[in-house]
């Protein structure tokens, strides 16, 4: 191992505490997806064309009023492309998405006004809507076998990223001026109702985006070329997010990311992703601590985690606070996967992060470090909010290729605090691990490179 900073707590000392993965059958006997009622809502009844050319966002529209009046049931359709501007789904509806059926959302961004209430980065304002997009409802989901295609590429949506290689040049339109300016309107408060975006402002929309709901399942469909983060549950509670593939490599381009929102179980799916497969949010500086709600009771099990900067990361956006996170029987790898855990924080973002738990982890090659934990991230120690990691453990992980097992950097001011790796094998890795201001490292039944590393108990 590479030098160590902190104190150093033995085994015998660190596992005194009661074994955090008790409380997992608690927390998901709290996660149940919602039911329907067994009617279908067919938006061919509505003038519907699979043609992949004819409109159908009005078509949708009316088969999801028809569905909520109803009382409930599948919005759904037979074999074919089904071209459409946004979604907006209402409490009891499920927009089922059977094989051989491709929903294609229009490349057009007039197709996603009016504006809505939405997140940027943890920041709320008033943008574009989402394309899969719930506000204030219950019992909904997006199910079947088919696909969700968000048409982006380096010619739409990605280029205002201002990524050169993909579609930008110097003097495009891009997300630099509004970001910059949502970011001034958050820090000083500025009511969100006149945070307004949308046309000219090159903000990207999420791909599906429930806000402020409860009882929501996303599951079977496969995503492909979001605009932004693919599934992103903000304020919610009660959220099953179930044998699902994402499969899209653009800017921002995140897997699932839980922000703010309590209960949430990610289980069987697979992540491809331009950025972190799965990453654990809570809102953004000073607008996190004015919202300030964590992500609570999540639990990640069996995915596979193939190209993307984090398997499981927590952060950046982490300011209302993250905690009760449970990882379990993942598979990763990639050389195009970064990290297996990852921490990004700062003393801008603050929040605290506790409780963070994950055991039997398969990863086969990762390029950078296979746990990491960066206080230094982006504009680093130069804010008056001192980031909070404690209470870390990792059980049974094996790594078989990293450019380091440990990359923990806290600062001297507010270290890492009870960080535990327990029967962890890393093979191969090609450096040595920093470990800086860390108290409260421990290290049972660990071997790097093949050899034994442990602390006194």
């Amino acid at each position: 191992m590479g030098a160590m900073a902190g104190g150093l707590l033995g085994p015998a000392a660190a596992r005194a505490a009661a074994d955090p993965w008790a409380d997992l059958p608690t927390v998901l006997a709290g996660i149940r997806p919602p039911s329907f009622p067994e009617r279908d809502f067919d938006i061919t009844r509505h003038g519907a064309k699979g043609d992949g050319k004819t409109d159908c966002t009005e078509a949708f529209r009316r088969a999801v009023e028809e569905c909520t009046r109803a009382g409930g049931g599948r919005v759904t359709m037979p074999a074919g492309t089904w071209l459409t501007g946004a979604i907006h789904l209402k409490s009891n509806v499920n927009l089922h998405v059977p094989a051989g059926a491709t929903v294609r959302f229009s490349p057009d961004p007039r197709h996603y006004l009016p504006l809505v209430f939405t997140r940027f980065e943890g920041m709320e304002l008033m943008n574009y809507s989402s394309f899969i997009y719930a506000l204030d409802q219950q019992n909904i989901a997006v199910t079947g076998a088919g696909t969700l295609d968000g048409s982006s590429d380096c010619e739409h949506w990605w280029p205002w990223k201002a990524r050169t290689g993909c579609g930008w040049k110097k003097g495009d339109p891009s997300q630099q001026k509004a970001r910059e300016a949502l970011s001034q309107m958050a820090e000083k408060d500025v009511p969100v109702e006149n945070r307004v975006f949308g046309e000219g402002g090159c903000l990207r929309p999420m791909f599906v985006q429930p806000y402020r709901c409860a009882n929501v399942l996303i599951e079977g469909v496969t995503i492909v070329n979001s605009p932004m983060y693919e599934i992103h549950p903000v304020l919610c509670r009660n959220v099953t997010v179930r044998n699902v593939t994402v499969r899209s490599h653009g800017p921002n381009n995140d897997g699932c990311d839980p922000e703010s929102s309590s209960g949430v179980l990610i289980d069987g799916c697979t992540f491809d992703t331009g950025d972190d497969c799965i990453a654990i949010k809570s809102g953004r500086n000073r607008d996190g601590r004015r919202v300030h709600t964590p992500s609570e009771n999540i639990v990640v099990q069996n995915c596979l985690m193939k190209d993307g900067h984090g398997g499981v990361t927590l952060g950046s956006e982490c300011s209302g606070g993250i905690r009760n996170v449970f990882a379990q029987d993942c598979r990763m790898d990639s050389p195009n996967l970064d990290r297996v855990l990852r921490f990004k924080n700062n003393s801008v973002r603050g929040g605290l992060i506790e409780k963070i738990y994950m055991r039997n982890i398969e990863a086969g090659q990762v390029a950078g470090a296979a746990i990491e934990v960066d206080f230094n991230y982006e504009e680093g120690n130069t804010g008056s909010f001192p980031p909070v990691v404690r209470d870390v453990e990792v059980v049974n992980l094996r790594c078989r290729k990293s450019a380091q097992a440990l990359a923990l950097r806290g600062y001297a001011t507010s270290p890492i605090r009870n960080f535990r790796l327990r029967d962890c094998t890393f093979e191969q890795t090609a450096k040595p691990d920093v470990v800086e201001h860390v108290e409260g490292l421990s290290l049972e039944g660990v071997r790097v490179n093949g050899k034994a590393v442990s602390l006194p108990g």
